[in-house]
Formats: C-alpha cells, sequence, structure tokens
C-alpha cells in the first residue's frame, strides 16, 4: 500500500486555492507496515481552537519556517514528537481552506509503526491510529450544505470506535483515497468540481 502511495502521488496535481489567508500545513502520517496505519490526534480542549477535534499534527507557518514542510515537521516534533529522521516525505496534497481562515496545506508522510509519540498535553490530549483500509471501506456521512467561504459544502465525517474525524481532516483522508487507491468518493470542495 505504501508503495502505491508513493507511486500515486507522483503524479499528483496540485489544486489552486485563490484565496488570501494566512498559512497553515499538517502532517499526514501512515505507517509502514502491510496495513498501513493514519496517525491522529485529539487536540487538547483548552486550545482556542479545534479544541476536542481530532486532527493530523500541525499548525501555522511561523515567520522562521523555510516552507510549509518546515511547519508540517516542526509542529508535528512539536505536537507528539515526531522528528525530520521518523519521517519520509512522499508528497503533498493540495492547501484546504479551513473554517478559522486559514489556507491548510497537507503533507503525506511515512514513518516506523514502532517510532515513538509524545502528546504535548497543552496541545494535545491522545494520539491514536486508523487502519487505512477502515477508511477505504466505510462510506462518510455527509452534512446538509452549509454556508463556506460564500460557497455551500457538505462536510464529511467518519465515526471509528469513539472518535469523530470530520471536517478539514476528512476532507484531507479523501484527497488520499481518491488520488492513491481510486476510491471514487464523491465530494463538493466548494470551488465548483466535484471530486
Amino acid at each position: 500500500m505504501i508503495k502505491t502511495i508513493e507511486e500515486r502521488l507522483r503524479d499528483y496535481r496540485l489544486r489552486d486555492l485563490p484565496l488570501q489567508l494566512p498559512e497553515a500545513a499538517v502532517l499526514m502520517p501512515v505507517t509502514d507496515e502491510p496495513e498501513p496505519e493514519l496517525i491522529l490526534t485529539v487536540r487538547s480542549s483548552a486550545m482556542p481552537t479545534h479544541a476536542g477535534e481530532v486532527a493530523f499534527p500541525g499548525g501555522k507557518r511561523d515567520p522562521g519556517d523555510e516552507d510549509l514542510l518546515a511547519t508540517a515537521l516542526r509542529e508535528s516534533l512539536e505536537e507528539v514528537g515526531l522528528t525530520r529522521h521518523d519521517v519520509q516525505v512522499l508528497g503533498q496534497l493540495s492547501p484546504l481552506p479551513s473554517r478559522y481562515g486559514m489556507k491548510v496545506t497537507p503533507f503525506v508522510g511515512v514513518v516506523d509503526p514502532d517510532v515513538r509519540l509524545v502528546a504535548e498535553p497543552g496541545e494535545i490530549a491522545s494520539i491514536f491510529r486508523v487502519p487505512l483500509h477502515f477508511f477505504l471501506e466505510a462510506t462518510p456521512d455527509m452534512s446538509s450544505p452549509i454556508d463556506f467561504f460564500g460557497r455551500k459544502l457538505c462536510i464529511p465525517s467518519y465515526y471509528y470506535e469513539d472518535k469523530r474525524i470530520w471536517g478539514l481532516t476528512a476532507f484531507m483522508i479523501l484527497d488520499l483515497l481518491n488520488h492513491a487507491f481510486d476510491a471514487g468518493i464523491r465530494y463538493d470542495l466548494g470551488d465548483g468540481s466535484n471530486t
């Protein structure tokens, strides 16, 4: 599966996001094993945004960050203790707007399944893993259309054990599944195109 993701990301065509917004980046860590898992976090309830929500490690770009990949890797280190040397970056997905007015760029990276992760308690309540095949087999619930940056958008949600994986995180997962595995899960990014 990892080889498939790596090969398919080589021909991924980035979609432009023509919104002038502050930038952020996340890392989508996938474990390197026969049945790969996505590593996700539950944000601390003390966080000013996304409190208690499921997310990938990541955050706002700092002025000192060389690029958005540097942002994703720095934030992953700060939030879950994942170092640059722990990650083999496979590629970048298209940026998406967050409901908090950020332009968020995801990067897909492979990590050893035995990598030691430690949640930064001020930001992360817990770290958990979801088998990639769960997302390939499950159908996301789609919300009724809501107004999002002047567009009507249906928001996807997955339910895994006691966790709700939704919104931007779910959109990123759908983009990866559709591109790497031809999952054919249709959703509207609000840009007039159905993906």
